[in-house]
């Protein structure tokens, strides 16, 4: 197998990790996966995803001898606050929503990436990629539909958590746009390291309102999120470097498919059919539009 195939599946899987425990954490006592466990809020678990990730990034960094606060400053900046943002928001939706749709919802990002960087970078965005855009909210749309034609035993959608889980996808979409700028001036462990600069003070702060004290088997949970984030983060970035992105793009989505049979087989959350369509669309939509955009990029390369 093809090592960047290989290094994306895992990071998928890595990523499927971290989710899998922050909707354990969220149920807390409602879950029985693992009796006695506390409820924790997000903010609580992004919290402890960011100090892991920062030590292991300033650790980086000082071994590198590069500058902790990098160059572009106003960039780093945005980044690190349109992240702390829509991961904040991603883990209260997981949370509230089934994992397949939570999942799913968060991988508009790259549709939001493309309207945000046709603003902000005066990228060109074609035909083509549009129909496939409003395809993806067609997903979006018709999974809406749940509640109306959801059976009894089938999971009805909270409609709040479901909007702000498209809000987070929007602010990852600025934060992929940032990094995209950044590219040219910044290192990526830089950029990576602006998130938990940001979000320690911040959501330590929320924490002195709404905190729960871990205890016995929850801290190595705690240490689970935040090393299998940063180990997800690795082997993606691996990925990229290794092949190019037309091939690795798709399998990048299968993460979808690990949270529907998770979410399915594990938390018992079964969904109607019209939401398994969404999903798919969504998907085809984002996926397609992916592959356009690499195949502009790998000809201008050429051109050039």
């Amino acid at each position: 197998m093809n090592k960047g195939i290989l290094f994306i599946i895992l990071s998928g899987l890595s990523f499927l990790i971290v989710n899998f425990f922050v909707k354990v954490l969220g149920a807390g006592p409602n879950q029985s996966l693992f009796p006695g466990l506390q409820k924790y809020p997000a903010h609580e678990l992004v919290l402890a995803r960011s100090i892991v990730s920062f030590a292991i990034s300033y650790y980086v960094i000082k071994r590198r001898g590069l500058p902790v606060l990098g160059n572009n400053r106003k960039w780093l900046l945005l980044r690190g606050f349109a992240g702390m943002i829509a991961l904040t928001i991603f883990f209260y939706s997981i949370h509230f929503l089934p994992l397949a749709i939570a999942s799913t919802i968060q991988y508009l990002a790259p549709i939001f990436t493309v309207l945000f960087a046709m603003l902000l970078l005066g990228e060109q965005v074609k035909k083509l990629q549009w129909l496939f855009i409003i395809l993806a909210f067609v997903g979006v749309g018709l999974i809406g539909f749940n509640n109306l034609i959801a059976a009894e035993r089938q999971e009805s959608i909270n409609y709040f958590w479901f909007g702000l889980g498209i809000v987070s996808a929007a602010f990852s979409g600025i934060a992929y746009t940032a990094i995209i700028k950044l590219k040219e001036t910044d290192t990526p462990i830089n950029i990576v390291i602006y998130f938990p600069m940001l979000s320690i003070p911040i959501m330590s702060i929320w924490c002195l309102v709404d905190f729960t004290l871990p205890r016995g088997i929850e801290w190595l949970i705690l240490l689970i999120i935040g090393i299998f984030t940063q180990i997800a983060q690795v082997l993606m970035t691996k990925a990229l470097h290794e092949g190019s992105a037309a091939m690795i793009t798709p399998f990048q989505y299968l993460g979808a498919i690990y949270a529907a049979l998770v979410g399915f087989f594990i938390f018992d959350e079964r969904l109607s059919w019209i939401v398994y369509i969404g999903i798919l669309l969504i998907l085809t939509g984002v996926i397609v539009n992916a592959l356009i955009r690499s195949y502009q990029n790998s000809k201008q390369k050429r051109s050039n």
